[in-house]
Parts: structure tokens; sequence; C-alpha cells
């Protein structure tokens, strides 16, 4: 749909730890907007230790969208993030002009800024009889099937990845076209202004930044955060940095200053595949959080502000 008047989304992304959440609140409060999470674990109402949720007061003083509105039982998807901000950002917009997306989960901005692949609904008997395959015939079946049957998305998806080679061919079995077809469908992002930025700063001081706060989330409590989760340990909502390694511990198998350590490093690896996903998707307007005033300019100019 049209809009009467142009419509802006400021994007801030970036690493863990790089310094979002205080830039997001200096422009949210200048061009009087609201916050839109894009961060896969702050939806999670139980888990905000761990995930570096704004705090309570922080919370109240701008609103903020997509952060405690799931429980760690309920499956969540980047389709979902899609369809809900979608509905959220076109109500939003009926009476703001500004808002600030901001996290480190890639895919949740990707799927704002360029859209999702639209795939069919598949049967759960196509799936269960895929996965009986693969249980007495070995992987090596369903790769055959999938050289035959889609020879292009075989050459570039990672035969090894069983999840992958059932998803590929429920959806061949189901449609009779190729997986290959629906990825070139055309994709469209949301019908408004982005105005991408991506915060950067020197991987030292980046790290410096996550080896503090690791320290701080455990003076705050995350493993009493992690040990009331602990009999949910397996859901895949609570499979991520942090709480792996404290359920570790919990168990038995590793003490607490190896369980830091590997929280530590865990993230120190996991900031380097944000950065490198951020690079690797979209253009942007890199900054070090700090040059504010060069970040507002740029917002500024984007909106027309003298």
């Amino acid at each position: 749909m049209k809009q009467d008047k142009e419509k802006y989304i400021i994007i801030i992304a970036g690493p863990t730890a790089v310094g979002k959440t205080d830039l997001s609140f200096a422009l949210a409060t200048k061009y009087n907007a609201e916050i839109f999470s894009a961060d896969s674990r702050q939806v999670y109402k139980e888990m905000s230790i761990g995930t570096a949720k704004p705090s309570e007061t922080e919370l109240a003083n701008i609103p903020h969208h997509f952060i405690n509105n799931r429980s760690v039982h309920d499956g969540y998807s980047v389709g979902d993030y899609h369809k809900e901000i979608t509905e959220s950002l076109a109500s939003y917009f009926e009476t703001h002009d500004v808002a600030i997306l901001t996290g480190g989960t890639g895919m949740y901005i990707h799927a704002v800024r360029a859209g999702l692949n639209s795939y069919p609904t598949v049967s759960e008997e196509i799936v269960t009889d895929l996965e009986e395959t693969l249980r007495i015939g070995g992987i090596e079946m369903l790769q055959q099937e999938l050289e035959e049957t889609d020879p292009e998305y075989y050459a570039k998806v990672d035969i090894h990845n069983p999840a992958r080679l059932v998803r590929a061919l429920s959806v061949i079995h189901e449609t009779g076209e190729t997986f290959t077809s629906f990825q070139q469908q055309e994709k469209h992002g949301l019908p408004y202004k982005m105005i991408p930025i991506l915060l950067t700063r020197d991987r030292e001081e980046l790290y410096e930044r996550i080896n503090d706060r690791v320290h701080i989330m455990m003076k705050n409590g995350l493993l009493g955060e992690a040990r009331k989760l602990y009999e949910h340990k397996d859901l895949k909502s609570l499979q991520t940095v942090g709480y792996n390694e404290l359920m570790r511990h919990i168990s038995g198998d590793i003490d607490i200053v190896a369980a830091v350590e590997l929280i530590q490093r865990h993230t120190r690896r996991y900031a380097k595949r944000q950065m490198t996903w951020f690079r690797k998707y979209g253009d942007w307007h890199s900054f070090h959080p700090d040059d504010q005033a060069s970040i507002i300019a740029l917002v500024d100019q984007s909106i027309n502000r003298k």
C-alpha cells in the first residue's frame, strides 16, 4: 500500500555488546520514535539477564515492541516475526513517522529490509515418510533424490545437513515443483524508507566489552536465572550462548569458572559471526557508537530535516 507520507525505519544493527541500546534510546528520544526489537531471544519473557534486555525502567520510559512477548515454551520463527512486525509497523505508522529497529539477529532485520521467501505448507505425512527414509536408508538416499529432482539446489545446499534435505524434498513432494523455484520468487521488503546503520568497534575493544558484560550478567544473577530454567534446558529457545554453558555447570559437567570463560569465548565467536553476516547482507552506513553527531546528521539528511 502506498504511503501518503514517507515513513522511516532507522535500523541500528551490530554485534552483541557493541552499544546498540544506548544509541537506540538516544535516537528514539530525539525523533519521538518507539523501538522495535530484532532479537530472537529478547522475545522470551523468562530470559532477561542473559539476553541483555533493557531494564524495566528503560522499557517504561520508551515503548518497546517484541520484547517479553513470548514464553520459552512457544515456538517462534523468523516467519512469525516477519508476519507480526509487518502488522505492528502498519498500525504504528498510522500515528508515527519514525521507528527504530534494533538488534543483532540478522535474519530478523533482513526480513524487514528484503522480505522472505514464501514456501507452501507441507503435510506431516510427507515429512514423516522422508524422516523414515533417512532412518532406514541413510542420508545418501535423500542426497541422491535431491540431486535428481533439484540439481540446482543440490549444488549449493549443505548435503550433509539432513534437516535441510528433508525440508527441500518435502516441498518437492508436496508441490511437484523444485525447491529452487520457491527460492527464486521475488521478495519485497516492507514499504518504508530504511536508514541502515551498522555499529562497529575495534575487535579488541569489542571483546573487552563482551568479557566485561559477561561478568556483569553473572553479578546481576544470570546463574539464578539459568537455575530457574534448568528443567526446560532442552527447549530450542534455550539453546543459546550464556544458558548452554550454565546448564552444563548446573549439571555438574564443568565448574563455574570454566562456564564463565566459555560464555565469554562463545560470545566473542558469536559477535564475529554477526559482523560477517551483516557485512554480507545489505549496504550499511558504518559508525562507531560514540559518533552520535555523525549518525544524527545522516538521519536528519535522510528524512530531510533542517
